[in-house]
């Protein structure tokens, strides 16, 4: 790996002020972020990126690569949480199990976002249809989890003589597809599409709030991220060996696979490292808020603290240069 991609993204303002919140929660310092605040900025971050990918979804038409590579997405979306459980299923009960895998099979958007972030600074191109792909990556994951855990959760309490509970359809869709940063991202994504589509000068008047602002949103979104992953720093000894080395080896292993399907899609080099981010990150905001509602007898502090504590620094930190890395040597530039 060029240890120059790993510097630039270190030295990056985002990834700066990322460990700037991990060293002020490690020397007891009282900087906190109002509670209102990061929500705001993540509900900007996702509209800003959404508008954005609807504008260049408009622009560049859904054509044949564009379908397959969502179709693609969506389909490892589902495969990603199967195989996870498969493997966790080895060590954790089928709630905790499905959780956590529901986590992995989803994505992260602020990882999603670092990544398009470090590819502007490297002047790589990207396209916006991948927006489209990461609205659409997060709702099978959540319900995949769900029939995971109460097919198995049901077949386990049938065998220790407890009552299993039934699948509660819409409580389950209404979680995976309605969840307020899957609705605002989708949302956001198809009026970017309208509004390039039928009134390009509404474009250029949302351009100082999408594009000049979004840059140090994210500087301070990261900043409150690194408060909240430092303070779940606790939860990992909970978690044991096995979920931590899971937590790191999953997103590398998701990310491989990732680059053989955008190779033999023969997508750039932009996209691609899109993809493979796609494909490694974990959800630590929606999935975590559908499993506390349907699947209540998963442990939180398992599925939070591995996808944020772990998988969230490691891929803004050392995997996003590493899936570069690899982008490079296997994906022609052109």
């Amino acid at each position: 790996m060029q240890s120059s991609l790993v510097l630039q993204n270190l030295l990056s303002a985002p990834v700066l002020f990322f460990f700037l919140g991990i060293l002020a929660v490690l020397l007891g310092s009282d900087l906190e972020i109002p509670s209102p605040l990061p929500k705001l900025f993540s509900l900007y971050l996702l509209l800003a990126i959404g508008f954005r990918g609807g504008v260049e979804l408009a622009h560049s038409g859904l054509g044949s690569l564009v379908l397959l590579t969502i179709s693609a997405a969506v389909l490892m979306s589902i495969l990603v949480p199967i195989s996870s459980f498969v493997m966790l299923r080895t060590r954790l009960d089928p709630y905790n199990a499905a959780a956590v895998a529901a986590s992995y099979g989803s994505i992260s958007a602020v990882t999603f976002i670092t990544a398009q972030s470090f590819l502007n600074v490297l002047k790589v191109p990207f396209d916006g249809f991948m927006v489209a792909a990461l609205a659409l990556m997060e709702s099978p994951a959540i319900v995949v989890g769900v029939v995971m855990a109460k097919l198995t959760g049901s077949n386990v309490a049938e065998r220790d003589g407890e009552q299993a509970q039934g699948l509660r359809w819409r409580e389950i869709l209404q979680e995976a597809f309605l969840n307020g940063s899957i609705f605002l991202l989708i949302g956001s994504l198809v009026i970017g599409y309208l509004v390039a589509a039928f009134s390009p000068a509404g474009v250029e008047k949302m351009d100082p709030f999408t594009e000049k602002l979004f840059y140090g949103a994210l500087c301070f979104f990261l900043l409150d991220m690194g408060l909240i992953a430092a303070q779940r720093l606790q939860d990992l000894r909970q978690a044991g060996a096995f979920l931590i080395g899971f937590a790191v080896l999953a997103p590398l292993l998701h990310a491989l696979a990732g680059l053989a399907i955008a190779r033999l899609l023969g997508l750039n080099q932009g996209d691609a490292l899109l993809f493979m981010v796609l494909c490694a990150s974990a959800s630590y905001i929606a999935v975590p808020a559908a499993m506390r509602m349907t699947v209540p007898q998963a442990n939180p502090s398992l599925y939070i603290s591995t996808s944020l504590g772990v998988t969230f620094p490691f891929n803004v930190v050392v995997g996003i240069p590493t899936y570069m890395a690899l982008v490079q040597r296997f994906i022609p530039a052109g």
